[in-house]
């Protein structure tokens, strides 16, 4: 029977499965972070178990640190306690850890693809919901909850039901301004937030091949908020040429024989899929969202729906029919293992050059793990940015959700990379609007809400 990629992958690591029940599946990488794990850990301590494969577990904190001074001890006693207890664990039961400063580390999601720590045909699993991102190398990776992380440290597999399968098209060549965070908002905004519930989202076309590494790394990262399961792109030239440079994909001999492997990874060409649909990539402007979740999306010079539901726009201060064009702005925020990587900081750069940060707008240009700054600094990025008045951060999840020092005060309106625009999201009270790195650097320099394809 001809298969999708999905399928190749997840019967590749069934060990078993259940009559009318979950598989039992095998379980390639696990990553852990400081706020899903501690449970974890201590389920294993209650019934005196190890870690079952500890090679295959990589730990670091990432949500709780702030990005500043990470020299210096964390000052909220919540978030230093679970980074502690983190550091603890790995000592403990012997695992790999990526800690605070070190060069290694950054958003778990940026540093594993990053690394070469997440391969094509792999299966990846971690207790945060934007494992997604993952399936850009192409592989299986989806977020588990703690019972579930204590059952891979445990045995190294999981039970799990199949989920459905889903394709999504997108062919033609992308306007200008257009990214792969406005792809991913174009389809919530057609599919909805429901759009994907119970598949596994494979997404093709000629838009999608066209699209970095980098780009992928977003799109399958908000693959989970059209209600996914996750989602993948299947391997390719620029996937191995991105491998090729990690530091922990195989080598020499071993790497030949993983290429071999990996080529073969692609959907046949009359697989069956549980559902299909498909765009044109000419229909796609740069989006941003108007509401409080990602599904409420419109193209910038657009105007707000006038359906909308009311809840969403009275938190938002917004009206049905209102343009967005010229709201004014009060945060910017650039980074979260949705745009976090160099691709994007040079994009935001791109736009800022020669131009100044507006007056009034406080930004935060977090780079997504230390390799990213050190990269930006090598390449003369962080020069321009301090030429146009902008200064990057240390790496850390930031501002994309408020458990840590970077949040939005309430009633204060963000332009946010980042990937949830729900309702206190970025802090109590506060108001996002999700965007490119494009869309937020026009922002920055504007101090309004503005289409970067004027700018560019």
């Amino acid at each position: 029977m001809p298969k999708t990629l999905f399928d190749k992958i997840w019967d590749a690591h069934v060990v078993q499965s259940v009559p009318e029940g979950p598989d039992q599946l095998y379980i390639d990488r696990l990553y852990c972070h400081e706020v899903t794990s501690p449970q974890a850990f201590e389920g294993l301590r209650a019934r005196s178990l190890q870690v079952f494969r500890p090679a295959n577990v990589v730990c670091m904190p990432d949500h709780n640190i702030p990005t500043l001074h990470q020299e210096c001890p964390i000052q909220d006693p919540v978030a230093r306690t679970q980074v502690e207890t983190l550091a603890a664990n790995v000592r403990e039961f012997g695992l790999k850890h990526f800690g605070v400063m070190d060069e290694r580390s950054g958003i778990i999601h940026v540093v594993g693809p990053e690394r070469g720590l997440t391969l094509p045909g792999s299966t990846v699993v971690c207790g945060d919901s934007h494992t997604s991102t993952h399936g850009a190398m192409g592989c299986v990776a989806f977020g588990i909850g703690t019972s579930e992380v204590e059952m891979v440290l445990a045995s190294g597999c999981i039970l799990q039901t199949r989920p459905k399968t889903m394709r999504i098209t997108v062919e033609g060549e992308l306007g200008k301004g257009v990214t792969a965070k406005d792809i991913a908002l174009f389809l919530m905004m057609k599919l909805g937030t429901a759009g994907a519930t119970g598949h596994f989202v494979e997404y093709a076309g000629s838009a999608i091949r066209s699209l970095t590494m980098e780009g992928r790394l977003t799109l399958c990262n908000l693959s989970i908020e059209m209600g996914a399961r996750g989602g993948m792109v299947a391997p390719d030239q620029t996937t191995f040429d991105y491998l090729a440079k990690c530091p922990e994909a195989p080598k020499g001999e071993e790497w030949g024989k993983a290429l071999e492997k990996w080529k073969a990874l692609a959907s046949d060409p009359d697989a069956h899929f549980d559902r299909e649909v498909a765009f044109d990539a000419r229909d796609i402007a740069p989006m941003v969202t108007y509401g409080t979740n990602p599904g409420m999306g419109m193209p910038v010079d657009g105007k707000i729906p006038l359906e909308a539901p009311e809840r969403p726009l009275q938190y938002m201060g917004f009206q049905p029919g209102d343009p967005l064009l010229g709201k004014k702005v009060d945060y910017v925020f650039v980074g979260a293992c949705t745009n976090g990587r160099a691709e994007d900081f040079r994009a935001f750069a791109s736009l800022v050059k020669g131009r100044k940060k507006a007056d009034g707008v406080t930004v935060w240009l977090v780079p997504g793990s230390w390799a990213v700054l050190k990269q930006l600094r090598q390449e003369g990025v962080d020069a321009i940015l301090e030429e146009a008045g902008f200064a990057l951060r240390q790496p850390g999840c930031s501002a994309c959700l408020a458990m840590n020092e970077d949040r939005v005060p309430a009633g204060k309106l963000c332009v946010s990379t980042s990937n949830r625009n729900f309702e206190g999201r970025q802090g109590p009270g506060a108001r996002t609007i999700l965007a490119s790195p494009l869309t937020a650097a026009a922002a920055a320099v504007t101090g309004v809400v503005s289409d970067p394809r004027n700018f560019l």
